[in-house]
């Protein structure tokens, strides 16, 4: 069996880095040490080749308590900005460090309001770009390199997401939250103050090497695909059209004024994995993959020689990989997996499908026991804008290990297969995506993989872990919910206005649609509940609040149930401290084996 432990305290990389200039270096988050630091690593130059193991290329530049995201090196490569979540709270504060001073400056000393962890550096580095929902929602601020009074220079009305600076200057590039569960892109002449919004469901912007061209994904025609606007004549061209998604769009950055360079390369997915394609300049494509897993957010050197990504699989944690463009190899930069863990046995996940309650397909990753039937555990993701893909789990890992039979079902909402199944659910959260949970264990029952089923889930697997539990009782032996909502009502009464906005868009207004809200929060039903449940909180968490999972274990235990609450006070939607997600996740697993028998 694997140590739970050991495989909790197993690093990982996070996928938003950045390449210096000069293609040199690195920049990454990590959370070696259990804490997130920002750290730098020297690039191999090509032709690539393995970097040994304790060569010692790899620098720590932070140390200070809290959690350290998104460095992103200025045009000069002189300094590096990165965000910092000092508490858990995801109130984020903007940072730079200088590399010659070796300094670090918060350029938002003791705001009350919150910054979203993305941010772009001006072209001449002068300035940089911001999100803050300083106005009580998050809008574009510009603020100067060395600090001061930022200014506003878009209030879409939406919550805004993303910025992008063009290479020339003179635009910024946001993508908001929009209506239901799509997102816009407003473009703005940062000069004439004129605002464009390109006219469809679009994310992720990102400039080409001039700036006349944007890149961004869409699933306008059922899957997203990459496509091109062109600013002058404000047209689009669509680079791939593939049953499947094509995300996260990037350009190789121009190495000089001169270089006309404009390689392209983005994510390609099919069912539970993705891999990397590149498009050069003739119109070529390349595949590139480093395994059967998921390649994260994509970076290209200013020569367009070379392609930098995170890559996780479920016997590998989130590192970092470098490929070599032109003869495809790859070399990996950061090794955070253990060596004993390296000749350890790992269950692999099965992609099945299985018929709905309604008797639709339902996608999703099954760790099949070699002796049947078994215990098993239905794990439900969060989001719900996500999905359970080939990646690293130690929880799934760990419970695969000890003969479990483990579901991670994709139901309806679920991204990743299209977007007819991921709206299929909207203004019926709590209704669809939970059949589809129940009708898994259902499926595990009937096929004899399974004797007794727990139950378990984080944030909207959370919710979705009480939904079961109240309106499919006899299905479940226990259930832990970590940092859930139970009450759509007071949930969205002490969340931020953006999350509320999320909240409208896809339950619809709360006053208007009193009904749904409530036959859709479990907290109304807890009478109901027959299974031993566990509630795990974060004090200060700004999506999921303590509040709604306290006030239902004051409930819980007023009707005379089964229920194990722990709260983090320091700790907020994702815990950030490697000793309480040990406490956490260690906790959630032993409730679950105590109800489970094994």
């Amino acid at each position: 069996m694997l140590d739970l432990a050991q495989l909790l305290r197993v690093p990982h990389v996070d996928p938003l880095f950045d390449i210096a200039p000069d293609n040199s270096k690195l920049a990454f988050a990590w959370n070696q040490t259990g804490e997130w630091q920002i750290y730098e690593i020297s690039l191999p130059p090509p032709p690539l080749s393995p970097l040994p193991l304790g060569e010692g290329k790899i620098v720590q530049l932070t140390s200070e308590p809290g959690g350290k995201f998104n460095p992103r090196y200025s045009p000069d490569g002189s300094r590096l900005a990165y965000v910092l979540d000092a508490d858990g709270s995801e109130s984020y504060h903007l940072v730079v460090y200088d590399f010659a001073a070796q300094q670090h400056t918060d350029l938002t000393p003791g705001i009350p309001h919150a910054l979203q962890p993305n941010f772009c550096w001006s072209p001449d580095g002068s300035q940089l770009a911001f999100l803050s929902d300083e106005a009580g929602h998050f809008s574009a601020y510009i603020v100067s390199a060395q600090g001061g009074k930022p200014r506003l220079v878009l209030d879409s009305g939406h919550p805004a997401w993303q910025v992008e600076w063009s290479p020339d200057g003179r635009h910024l590039a946001v993508s908001c939250e929009m209506h239901g569960q799509d997102y816009g892109i407003f473009i703005v002449d940062l000069v004439t103050r004129e605002v464009i919004q390109l006219p469809l469901n679009a994310g992720e912007p990102h400039w080409s090497p001039q700036g006349g061209k944007l890149a961004f994904q869409s699933d306008e025609r059922g899957w997203f695909d990459v496509g091109l606007y062109d600013l002058s004549t404000r047209q689009i061209e669509w680079v791939t059209q593939s049953e499947g998604d094509s995300q996260m769009p990037v350009f190789a950055p121009r190495a000089s004024p001169s270089t006309q360079l404009s390689i392209l390369a983005y994510t390609q997915s099919k069912g539970a994995v993705n891999w990397v394609e590149t498009i050069g300049t003739e119109g070529t494509r390349i595949r590139l993959e480093v395994g059967k897993g998921v390649h994260g957010r994509i970076r290209l050197t200013s020569d367009a020689k070379r392609a930098v990504t995170a890559f996780s699989s479920p016997r590998q944690p989130s590192d970092l990989w470098m490929f070599d463009l032109e003869s495809g190899e790859s070399v990996q930069l950061t090794h955070s997996l253990p060596e004993e863990l390296r000749r350890a046995e790992f269950i692999l996940p099965e992609e099945i499908e299985y018929a709905g309650m309604d008797g639709a397909s339902v996608p999703a990753l099954l760790f099949r026991p070699k002796q049947t039937p078994a215990p098993a555990v239905v794990m439900i993701h969060g989001g719900p804008n996500w999905h359970y893909a080939a990646e690293w789990n130690p929880v799934m890992a760990h419970l695969a290990s000890r003969g479990y039979a483990v579901l991670a079902p994709n139901y309806r909402g679920s991204t990743g297969y299209g977007r007819v199944w991921q709206y299929a659910a909207r203004f019926d959260l709590g209704g669809v995506d939970a059949d589809d949970v129940a009708a898994g264990a259902h499926y595990l029952l009937r096929e004899g993989l399974a004797n007794k089923i727990a139950v378990t889930g984080r944030s909207h697997g959370g919710y979705l872990t009480m939904v079961c539990l109240t309106r499919f009782p006899e299905l479940w032996c226990a259930g832990s919910a970590l940092v859930p909502f139970t009450n759509w009502f007071k949930s969205h009464e002490d969340s931020r206005e953006d999350l509320q906005h999320w909240n409208i868009e896809n339950m619809g207004d709360p006053k208007e649609h009193y009904e749904r809200w409530y036959n859709a929060s479990p907290y109304f039903f807890l009478e109901r509940v027959r299974a031993p449940v566990q509630m795990i909180c974060g004090g200060r968490d700004p999506r999921c609040p303590a509040s709604d999972s306290l006030a239902a274990r004051d409930k819980l235990l007023e009707l005379g149930k089964r229920v194990d609450f722990l709260l983090y006070e320091e700790e907020g939607h994702t815990f950030l401290k490697i000793e309480n997600v040990l406490d956490a996740e260690t906790k959630r697993v032993a409730f679950l084996a105590q109800h489970l028998g094994r």
